[in-house]
C-alpha cells in the first residue's frame, strides 16, 4: 500500500474484485512485486539495461511496469490475460509520474501469456508464477522457437519459482543467480531443436 500511497496508483491486491479473483484463480492470483525485492532482482542482472525490452508477463495492474520504468530499458511492454487488471494497468500508466523515471515507452497488452509473440530484440522476461503448468511450458517452447528464429540475448527473472522444474528442464535456459524468492535464467546460445 506503501508504493500506491507514494506513487498515487492502484496496485495492490485489495480492491481486485471478485469476479477477477476467481478467474486469476485458474491462472494465479494477482499479487504485486515488493518494491525492495524488484530492486534486488534486478541488481542481479548482468546487463546494460538500455539495449534490452523488458517483458511482464502476467502483468496484471502493472506495478513491475510501473517500477521497471525507473530503468533505462529501450522498451517496456506487459501482457495481461484479464481485462479488469489490464484496464487497471493502463489507467495507472497514464497517471504514472516520477522523479526517478528513466524509460518512457511503456506499453500493457490484453493478451494471453501462452500464446504472446516475443518481440526479437534481447529481452528481460519477468515472471511472477504468473501461469499454470501447461502455459508455462508452451512459454518456454515458444520462447525457444523465438530464440532459433531470431538468436539473441534474453534473461528471465522468475519469482516465486513454484514451477522451477519447467524452466530448469529446458535445453537452452541456464540459471545463472536468483535466492528462495526468485531464480534468474540466461540464454545459453544454443536452442533446444535443431
Amino acid at each position: 500500500m506503501e508504493y500506491d500511497w507514494e506513487k498515487r496508483v492502484n496496485t495492490t491486491s485489495g480492491t481486485v474484485g471478485w469476479r477477477t479473483r476467481l478467474l486469476g484463480s485458474f491462472h494465479s492470483p494477482y499479487q504485486p512485486t515488493e518494491p525492495a525485492l524488484f530492486r534486488e532482482m534486478m541488481a542481479a542482472l548482468p546487463i546494460e539495461f538500455g539495449l534490452f525490452t523488458f517483458v511482464d508477463l502476467g502483468s496484471g495492474k502493472g506495478r513491475t511496469l510501473l517500477m521497471a520504468s525507473e530503468y533505462p530499458f529501450r522498451r517496456i511492454l506487459g501482457v495481461e490475460i484479464l481485462p479488469e487488471l489490464h484496464e487497471i494497468a493502463l489507467e495507472n500508466l497514464s497517471r504514472y509520474q516520477s522523479e526517478s523515471q528513466k524509460c518512457f515507452a511503456l506499453e500493457a497488452i490484453c493478451s494471453d501469456a501462452a500464446g504472446f509473440p516475443f518481440p526479437a530484440e534481447p529481452l528481460v522476461l519477468y515472471l511472477f508464477n504468473p501461469l499454470p503448468e501447461p502455459a508455462l511450458g508452451r512459454v518456454i517452447d515458444r520462447l525457444d522457437q523465438s530464440l532459433r528464429d531470431h538468436p539473441r540475448e534474453v534473461y528471465m527473472l522468475y519469482h516465486n519459482p513454484l514451477l522451477e522444474p519447467v524452466v530448469s528442464a529446458s535445453a537452452f535456459l541456464t540459471k545463472i543467480g536468483g535466492t528462495q524468492q526468485y531464480s534468474v535464467y540466461a540464454f545459453t546460445g544454443k536452442s533446444g531443436v535443431v
